[in-house]
């Protein structure tokens, strides 16, 4: 077999799949920058979300999303492939937040309780969270039409319902409507793991206003 030319190389590292997971995740521990900015372009926004949902803070939750991946840079050699980059950044995420949290005296009880679940799964073997996420992504997926595209534009793009009430071009009411719907589809399908799991990646069940 001849030799592979620089020019193959350079063409075999283009055609790298960073939407796969496996390869992604050895990119990042061989230290291709590349894959690192592609990563934080993929989550950065979704990660920015779901961390103002629970602190309700822009500019902290930015410091937090920052450090998640500053982190996962630093501690690349440690990624695990069997496992997917997404659950490990919202673990990152619930474990930045754990930390403010913990510097923090006004949270309500639903808060608490919640906090204290996610706690419980997150110390809990990775292949049981990665199969917490993968349900309760399925159990989205299988909302109602409307209800889905609701959620997944508040929830998912960051949207206030004001904003998607315009952009649907219907009243702001429907969209709490779809909203609450959505949330009590979700809540009837889970078990007790599954409902701390939705407050990991969407915050805290309260309407957007």
């Amino acid at each position: 077999m001849g030799k592979i030319s620089h020019k193959n190389v350079i063409f075999l590292f283009m055609m790298v799949d960073f939407d796969n997971n496996a390869s992604l995740i050895q990119c990042l521990k061989d230290g291709n920058e590349k894959a690192y900015s592609f990563l934080v372009d993929k989550y950065h926004h979704r990660l920015c979300v779901y961390v103002n949902s629970l602190v309700n803070d822009k500019d902290q939750a930015e410091d937090i999303v920052q450090n998640v991946f500053i982190r996962t840079w630093e501690r690349r050699k440690n990624l695990n492939a069997e496992y997917t980059i997404k659950s490990f950044l919202y673990k990152s995420a619930h474990n930045e937040f754990i930390d403010q949290y913990r510097k923090r005296k006004s949270v309500t009880a639903l808060e608490k309780k919640y906090i204290e679940e996610l706690d419980r799964l997150v110390t809990r073997d990775e292949a049981f969270f990665e199969k917490l996420l993968f349900r309760v992504q399925r159990e989205i997926q299988n909302l109602p039409p409307k209800c889905k595209e609701i959620f997944l534009m508040s929830k998912q793009d960051g949207l206030s319902n004001i904003e998607i009430a315009e952009y649907l071009n219907v009243s702001k009411k429907t969209i709490e409507y779809h909203m609450t719907k959505a949330f009590a589809i979700l809540r009837k399908r889970a078990n007790s793991d599954v409902e701390p799991t939705l407050f990991l990646l969407f915050g805290p069940p309260v309407l957007k206003r």
